[in-house]
């Protein structure tokens, strides 16, 4: 039963996505033709979650990223990827935590890009709001196991996928999220877009307890925004309000308990500062990947940005996230990344494969 509602989760995603013409948010470089080429990334990172709001969840997240992979580049369209993208946190022992695997096939064309096996999320699913999927992702499961289809013209963009946490064994639980998201332009050269962004988790039972609690949980927003970046004296506007819909679970002891509320942010910058604001006013929310913040009924935060340098090959930021929640008006979240990506670099070329 499990499978099937997964596999229909995803078709749905698929045929959902046909319907919608998108702009492409991020950029990938699915490598030249005939070649074998290297790819080598990562970031190094120190967030500092000492906030009162939430005392149980507080740590410091600390260490580096690194990933590198080997691109098989048949033609235009059709391109191998395996490598390993590894995880060291500061003071970690072993030195590599994880090492998360990295090998999917990757059909790029015009106005599609077809994903399948275990590839980056970066430029993909980055953009879903923190009340869905909390931007810790990139430290803990910066890569997708599952597929992805996405569609892009001068509408904007639509992005179907599903991704499997764990597989069923005597051991592990099954598990899987699936989701959708996209901006959709009505009038490409003009301020007004829509975005809207679904998801669904599902968690259930190993092979020795099938008796566990099966919980399913999820939600979307659908939010309506004005782009004027490059219109004023910032680089960068961008205001969007709009509605969150959440639903969670547990079949045997409860059907779907859902929330619902009003969500606004602001997005600015200008030259090497930013701002970056996100309001919330409603019910609660339980999703097991999102940003535990929303589970209080108003809750604002701000993200003060500075990127003292931005390199052809590497950019640095500050960032200082203010929270305010109920009774805590002070929370504070200091930040500092280094981000690194020297590209895709030829080895061998071929004539023919």
């Amino acid at each position: 039963m499990a499978r099937k509602s997964y596999l229909f989760t995803f078709f749905l995603t698929i045929i959902f996505s046909t319907g919608f013409a998108q702009q492409q948010s991020g950029s990938t470089d699915p490598g030249k033709p005939n070649t074998l080429d290297i790819h080598f990334n990562g970031f190094a990172f120190l967030d500092d979650h000492e906030y009162d709001a939430l005392i149980p969840l507080r740590k410091t997240i600390s260490g580096t990223r690194t990933a590198i992979d080997l691109g098989l580049n048949v033609d235009s369209l059709n391109h191998f990827v395996v490598g390993t993208n590894a995880l060291h946190e500061f003071g970690a022992i072993p030195y590599f935590l994880t090492l998360d695997p990295v090998a999917y096939y990757s059909r790029t064309e015009k106005n599609w890009l077809f994903n399948a096996g275990e590839f980056p999320r970066q430029d993909l699913l980055t953009q879903y709001p923190r009340a869905l999927l909390n931007d810790t992702m990139m430290y803990y499961r910066p890569n997708v196991q599952g597929l992805l289809l996405r569609n892009t013209n001068k509408f904007g963009y639509e992005t179907g996928w599903i991704d499997w946490i764990s597989r069923q064994t005597p051991t592990q639980r099954n598990q899987f999220m699936a989701g959708q998201l996209g901006t959709t332009i009505p009038n490409p050269g003009h301020a007004f877009y829509i975005s809207h962004y679904f998801l669904f988790e599902h968690n259930a039972g190993s092979k020795s307890d099938t008796a566990a609690d099966i919980q399913d949980s999820g939600g979307g927003q659908l939010r309506l925004g004005l782009d004027y970046s490059h219109k004023t004296i910032f680089d960068s506007l961008k205001i969007e309000a709009g509605e969150m819909l959440t639903g969670h679970r547990t079949r045997s002891q409860y059907q779907f308990v859902f929330s619902h509320g009003f969500v606004a942010s602001l997005f600015l910058s200008y030259k090497c500062f930013a701002l970056f604001d996100e309001f919330y006013k409603g019910d609660p929310n339980y999703l097991t990947y999102a940003d535990p913040f929303y589970s209080k009924p108003i809750y604002n935060r701000v993200d003060l940005i500075y990127t003292p340098f931005v390199g052809k090959h590497l950019k640095g930021q500050f960032i200082l996230g203010l929270h305010q929640s109920p009774a805590r008006l002070t929370d504070s979240q200091p930040a500092f990344r280094v981000v690194y990506d020297f590209g895709r670099k030829v080895l061998a070329r071929f004539s023919d494969f």
